[in-house]
């Protein structure tokens, strides 16, 4: 064994592969278990527990025995323990960082960067829990004095996404225990392992038993479904496609459950006449290629004025045609796997729909055969209306252009989705920039920038791309609900 497969085998060794139910590290109660493979070599990483809806059950009777107690202690306490969770986890990036690439397939280089992203969530949240206020003052009439209070909404039931195992992990955890509340988490079947990795440095950090509870399960409808509907779950937390998250949501309302939804995408990536395009063509690199095009806020249309759409085309081509493809643990590998087979035939269908209809494909667009599920980075243009690419939300490294005349019109392109995450404009005119907030129908926007994520930045959309807000000074009040007393004038 080589000293690589030999590290690799190790950290893979000391990742727990049970359930972490009220502080208990358990096998599943019909001893089930499920395989988590590595998508750049199609081998099974680990075994681990895979929950049954006993399980279920049983995690969600340990968050809300220990609600109370975490509820009732200090917030000052909670922000330590998060603090203290921020430097481990920053002690053991390159652990963390190694092991979502072996799961998830990212490089390394981008995982470490998602490790500082994840972070910051821990580190935000641990700064907002001693911040959470109330006001107090008279009512207008003089008759009376108002108090107004925040408390936290109680146990709460976390669905996190294969693509990020660790940022959106901690997105999710960290708001939550800031506000005082219990948590059951049930991460991607996909990419499991960060999270279980992560849920035991919790414990390292000083979190009490119970009140961050874990279920690893391929059966997750079936889990599900039961915590959801039952009277003592108070909030639902998920990241994912958005045909998902509307099944969710009905089943969340005989509840009435508090609810964040961050679902799918659909970005448009506008590049006017006057842009930049040297800065166009570098963030176009990193609003589509992170994450190898797996991320819901991936740009996903390349809406360019067609006065500069041919050297764009040219300038991005050559760029991605030099991208290197391999097994994210490797070095100078720039594009890792996609997640699985299914991802590889969407792309492909969706690149040969669009050449169909007239595309031109000018890098790129084939699956590479061999171990693991790689698909070649792509770049098509002068993608027609209707074609599948433009309605669907890609998930892979398959850029497309379609080029427009003005400024009217690339508005309508980019607002014609039913999605509305995020978006991203160049342009040297700071007034075209002004007329872009207010006009395109996003919940986030990036101006000359092609990245937008940030920990205390508000992270959501419009339309059917989802409600609420993760991360920012907004991300905790969606763990906690209001409460107002009026007294009588003293």
């Amino acid at each position: 064994m080589t000293a690589t497969a030999t590290r690799e085998a190790a950290l893979l060794a000391r990742v727990p592969d049970g359930l972490l139910i009220g502080g208990e590290w358990r096998a599943a109660s019909d001893g089930e278990t499920l395989d988590v493979v590595d998508p750049a070599t199609g081998g099974t990483l680990k075994r681990i527990a895979s929950a049954s809806v006993e399980d279920g059950r049983s995690a969600l009777d340990a968050a809300c025995d220990a609600f109370p107690s975490w509820e009732a202690t200090p917030a000052r306490v909670r922000a330590e323990v998060l603090r203290r969770a921020f430097d481990l986890l920053t002690e053991r990036a390159d652990e963390f960082a190694l092991l979502m690439t072996l799961e998830m397939g990212k490089p390394l280089a981008e995982a470490r960067g998602e490790v500082a992203y994840g972070a910051e969530f821990l580190r935000w949240f641990a700064e907002e829990a001693p911040r959470i206020a109330g006001r107090y003052g008279p009512n207008p009439e003089g008759t009376g004095r108002m108090i107004v209070t925040q408390h936290p909404v109680g146990p709460c039931y976390l669905i996190t996404p294969w693509n990020f195992p660790l940022a959106m992990a901690t997105r999710k955890i960290a708001p939550a225990l800031a506000a005082g509340c219990t948590v059951v988490i049930k991460p991607a079947e996909l990419t499991p392992l960060t999270t279980l990795a992560f849920a035991a440095l919790l414990e390292e950090a000083g979190l009490p038993a119970g009140v961050v509870n874990v279920l690893t399960t391929h059966h997750s409808g079936a889990v599900s479904e039961p915590i959801i509907r039952d009277p003592r779950l108070r909030k639902l937390s998920f990241t994912g496609s958005t045909p998902v998250g509307v099944r969710l949501l009905e089943q969340a309302a005989s509840g009435v459950l508090r609810t964040s939804m961050e679902l799918g995408g659909n970005a448009p990536f506008v590049v006017f006449e006057d842009a930049d395009l040297d800065a166009a063509v570098d963030g176009a690199m990193a609003a589509k290629f992170r994450n190898i095009g797996q991320a819901c806020t991936a740009a996903n249309r390349f809406i360019v004025h067609r006065s500069v759409a041919e050297e764009f085309a040219r300038r991005v081509t050559e760029r991605v045609a030099a991208l290197r493809v391999g097994r994210g643990t490797e070095d100078g590998v720039q594009i890792g796997p996609l997640i699985d087979g299914r991802a590889v035939d969407k792309a492909s269908l969706l690149v040969r729909d669009a050449v169909d209809r007239g595309a031109r494909l000018r890098t790129g667009g084939h699956a590479i055969d061999g171990a693991g599920t790689f698909f070649e980075p792509t770049v098509v243009s002068d993608v027609a209306a209707g074609s599948e690419i433009l309605r669907e939300e890609i998930f892979g490294p398959v850029l497309a252009i379609v080029p427009f005349d003005t400024e009217d019109q690339a508005v309508a392109i980019a607002n014609d989705t039913e999605y509305g995450l995020v978006s991203y404009v160049f342009t040297e005119s700071l007034a075209r920039g002004q007329r872009m907030i207010e006009r395109l129908a996003t919940g986030m926007m990036g101006l000359n920038m092609g990245v937008v994520s940030n920990a205390a930045a508000p992270f959501g959309g419009w339309k059917m791309s989802g409600l609420g807000r993760e991360g920012g000074a907004e991300g905790i009040h969606e763990y906690l609900q209001t409460k107002y007393t009026l007294t009588p004038a003293p």
